[in-house]
């Protein structure tokens, strides 16, 4: 993770600790998820095919 990328729910940078990503479930895009996003289970949906997610 760089400080350039970007939390696909909330759009935080990616910088701190517990930040992760992942490839979508469905379409093998990388989902980006910061800390705060991941511990709240927030809402993401996948920019190329559209999954949501918790």
């Amino acid at each position: 993770m760089t400080a350039r990328d970007r939390c696909t729910s909330c759009n935080a940078t990616l910088a701190e600790p517990g930040s992760t990503g992942f490839p979508c479930p469905a379409c093998a895009h990388e989902i980006n998820r910061c800390y705060r996003c991941r511990e709240q289970s927030i809402a993401y949906t996948c920019s190329k095919c559209g999954f949501r997610g918790p």
